[in-house]
């Protein structure tokens, strides 16, 4: 493959400070290293500018809405313009807000487009819903069409994916309205008690059958780094007890990757301030790594 990483520094989404940070902690820990040793050609894109937190007033009903939108229009162009160039898109964030710019310019380019959302949480709040008012729990919702005007149809498309072909995968901390919606919602809801039940294996191959059918359809996957057990992740935004474990998080990597259908990826959440000598940012990297064709034979 051709891989392009673009960085998105951004923490406007979230309550807490640091994820702006993510993208340098993923580099650093040897991302592009780890993909040039598989045979891909990698392209750095640098940064997309987001405005520091403190520079500008959050004060509406969804905080640091205009900003946000505007960062995430960036975003789109920004992977549109790499996969318009034969790149498969690698993000790396930042907050889980810059998906909904990830998710436009893809969903434009594959209209068939299937999603695996892996996170400890929804993302699926609306205005209406969300207790704290933070755009990084409501992308998801915004991705297949429900909530603000403006997030959802930001860059032009709504929806950018079908709820029918999402899967949410790894989730247990759900606000009592979006839990709500997701029962009323057709996207394919496969917690941590599915995990236990079942395997992340059979998981992860039912959110395949899910999102791409028979194959057939493209996928994106996002995934958010607080899917995994905080022992494992330290450094991230919102960390919940009960996540995969490493072997877990890398077998579903490796399933996805031999799909054949992933044609984008983003990596988000990771927060350099709350971590442990990095130990986050190299499980991003690896992970990433497994999830674009790593194998251990």
């Amino acid at each position: 493959m051709r891989i392009g990483i673009l960085g998105v520094p951004l923490d406007l989404g979230a309550s807490l400070r640091g994820t702006d940070m993510g993208p340098s902690a993923i580099r650093y820990a040897g991302l592009a290293d780890a993909l040039g040793a598989i045979g891909h050609t990698v392209t750095e894109f640098g940064n997309v500018t987001v405005p520091v937190a403190g520079q500008i007033q959050g004060g509406t009903a969804l905080h640091y809405l205009d900003e946000i939108v505007a960062v995430c229009e960036r975003v789109a162009d920004a992977v549109g313009s790499l996969m318009d160039g034969g790149h498969v898109p690698l993000v790396l964030g930042g907050d889980h807000s810059l998906a909904l710019g990830t998710l436009a310019a893809v969903g434009r380019r594959h209209p068939d487009l299937g999603l695996i959302w892996m996170d400890a949480h929804g993302d699926f709040n609306t205005p209406e819903t969300s207790p704290s008012g933070n755009i990084h729990g409501m992308p998801l919702a915004a991705i297949v069409g429900r909530g603000d005007p403006v997030l959802v149809n930001l860059g032009g498309r709504h929806p950018k994916v079908r709820e029918s072909q999402t899967a949410l995968v790894g989730a247990r901390d759900l606000d009592p309205g979006e839990r709500l919606a997701l029962r009323d919602s057709d996207v394919t809801v496969l917690t941590m008690k599915e995990i236990d039940e079942l395997g992340v294996a059979a998981v992860i191959r039912h959110a395949l059958r899910a999102t791409t059918g028979d194959g057939s359809r493209p996928l994106h996957l996002s995934l958010d780094m607080d899917v995994v057990d905080p022992l494992r992740a330290p450094g991230v935004g919102t960390p919940v007890d009960g996540g995969l474990n490493f072997r877990e998080a890398h077998l579903a990597m490796e399933l996805i990757s031999q799909s054949g259908a992933l044609v984008s990826m983003e990596i988000v959440e990771c927060n350099p301030i709350r971590d442990q000598e990095n130990r986050t940012g190299r499980l991003a990297a690896a992970l990433a790594a497994s999830a674009l064709g790593k194998r251990i034979l």
